[in-house]
């Protein structure tokens, strides 16, 4: 594969409170892909505003591990994928061009959450996309984007495009491709995340066996779809804490 790669340089750099948590934030998120097993080698990433910097981004350094991400060692960049300061780390220029097109498109995009995970790659290739089959579906009954797979090059006007197959909603299915989730916070893409990847994983089981699946009708689908919604709060508030003390328990170099 050909990557398009900006290069940094080693310095320390000094960060706002705000700035910090959202790191330690987006920081843990890379963990708890790896834990999960829903990460792809050296690919795909997460990405989150800087607080207080608009058109400012911190990314996953390329070329780590998702289980090597730090607080410290993610990267600022601008919309373009500059290097924002100085850091010992490349970006992947190519792979964010991607989440800038949401972030540009959202204003709630704080974070941009897009992975390659099998299940998900798997639903995304099924013509009927994710069926309201289970509970984990529902939450995205009627909320969820699908968009084309248009090949590795990742041009402005594809970015067009996906924005509007995104539209409003909180989660989206890239055919033949991956997951995508938006959150007003770290903490919200994950959640969202996790419950996707679970509706498909559910999904692939229901469909192994061959018989047709039992679907709630149409109006518990609508009436789940709401509750679930919850008059639109914000997801993540109780169970992100719960998830940072379970990576605090297993490795908390994610802080460093």
């Amino acid at each position: 594969m050909s990557f398009t790669l900006k290069a940094g340089r080693k310095a320390a750099t000094v960060v706002s409170d705000e700035e910090r948590q959202v790191r330690i934030d987006l920081a843990a998120c890379y963990r708890l892909v790896a834990l999960n097993g829903w990460d792809d080698l050296i690919y795909t990433h997460i990405s989150a505003m800087v607080p207080g910097e608009p058109g400012h981004f911190l990314i996953n350094p390329f070329g780590l591990a998702f289980d090597e991400v730090t607080a410290s060692n993610l990267v600022k960049i601008t919309m373009d994928g500059e290097i924002v300061g100085e850091s010992e780390h490349p970006v992947n220029v190519t792979g964010f061009a991607l989440h800038g097109a949401v972030h540009a498109a959202r204003t709630d995009a704080v974070c941009v959450m897009h992975l390659h995970n099998t299940a998900g790659i798997a639903v995304s290739i099924q013509p009927h996309g994710l069926l309201p089959i289970s509970q984990h579906a529902l939450r995205f009954h009627e909320r969820i984007g699908y968009h084309d797979y248009e090949g590795l090059a990742f041009s402005p006007s594809e970015g067009e495009r996906l924005v509007t197959s995104l539209g409003a909603h909180p989660a989206m299915l890239l055919r033949n491709h991956g997951t995508l989730t938006v959150g007003r916070t770290v903490a919200e893409a994950f959640v969202l995340m996790a419950t996707l990847i679970k509706a498909c994983e559910i999904q692939l089981q229901a469909l192994a066996g061959g018989a047709a699946p039992n679907l709630p009708s149409p109006a518990v689908q609508d009436k789940t779809a709401v509750q679930l919604d919850d008059g639109g709060a914000i997801e993540g508030l109780l169970e992100w804490p719960a998830l940072l003390r379970k990576l605090d328990r297993i490795d908390a170099s994610f802080r460093d």
